[in-house]
């Protein structure tokens, strides 16, 4: 991965990220700016998927207790999601490439790569909720899969099938979540 600083804010970020830029990912160089940027998008996106969620459980006249648990749980779940997707990710880029990058190299790209979940709050619209968030987490693996390839130097169908490893466990698990509380 060339060092380079990435300049700009959040926003700019944001948009980076979104428009699956490579050279962005490549030069996601591990700083602590950029340390904190890629954990505020990824809460950005928890909050996000929690806020799309809460509309949903209030029309349903959840009680507050309730509301709040499955909130917590909501967001948590997402952001555990993305540590363990990371963490799949890397185990298989050490058994491809022994002098891949460390665990907390990958989880600042991957993070960048979590911002079309930003947008999670849109899968309150009315009969589009489920195909906005499916759409979201399509366009998250690509991000992730542009990270990969990036940050690993490895040919896109193999950052496809690293990330595909851990992709449907992480949907798997956000989606019993969701039946979890809608129940």
């Amino acid at each position: 991965m060339r060092s380079k600083n990435i300049k700009g804010n959040l926003c700019t970020v944001l948009r980076k990220a979104l428009a699956l830029d490579g050279d962005f990912y490549e030069h996601a160089q591990n700083t602590s700016k950029n340390q904190g940027i890629a954990r505020t998008i990824v809460i950005l996106a928890a909050v996000s998927h929690a806020l799309g969620s809460a509309v949903i459980l209030v029309i349903n006249r959840a009680t507050l207790p309730i509301l709040v648990f499955s909130l917590v749980l909501d967001a948590l779940s997402v952001v555990a999601g993305y540590y363990f997707w990371t963490l799949t990710i890397w185990k298989i880029g050490q058994w491809l490439k022994r002098d891949s990058l460390t665990y907390r190299d990958l989880l600042i790209p991957i993070g960048f790569a979590y911002a079309p979940q930003v947008l999670n709050f849109l899968t309150l619209i009315p009969l589009l909720g489920r195909p906005v968030e499916l759409v979201l987490a399509i366009w998250s693996l690509l991000a992730v899969i542009v990270a990969v390839r990036q940050g690993l130097d490895i040919q896109t169908r193999w950052a496809a099938l690293i990330c595909l490893v851990g992709w449907p466990l992480v949907q798997v698990a956000i989606g019993f979540v969701q039946v979890y509380k809608s129940s």
